[in-house]
């Protein structure tokens, strides 16, 4: 079966960084393009970053335009999510998901396979 495990989550301090990690098991991982999500509890998941299955196409959300940096790793069937100059309002469950097709959208639904989610908590 599919499998995507994060992992990288932590306590961190405003101002630093983490890179988290996603793994994926259980597919052709070049046939998908790959998602991060982040979730607060009382609010819906939002877009962070997409990457295409060649990892030639990167966005990103204005939130965190030019502060992450989405990567892939084709030979290791991982995603990665560097994360600098972190915020408090950075604080969520990152999730990782994958999509079928050349790049995945922006809403969470459409994906097809999801992560149990990493927990990254920056403190004031």
């Amino acid at each position: 079966q599919v499998q995507l495990v994060e992992s990288g989550g932590g306590l961190v301090q405003v101002g630093g960084s983490l890179k988290l990690s996603c793994a994926a098991s259980g597919l052709t991982f070049m046939d998908y393009a790959l998602g991060w999500f982040r979730q607060v509890p009382g609010k819906e998941r939002e877009f962070i970053s997409r990457i295409s299955g060649a990892g030639s196409i990167t966005d990103y959300a204005d939130s965190v335009k030019g502060r992450f940096t989405i990567s892939r790793d084709n030979a290791k069937n991982t995603v990665y999510l560097q994360m600098n100059s972190l915020k408090s309002e950075d604080t969520a469950v990152y999730y990782c998901a994958a999509y079928r097709g050349t790049i995945g959208p922006r809403v969470p639904a459409p994906y097809d396979y999801w992560g149990q989610g990493t927990q990254v908590t920056v403190s004031s």
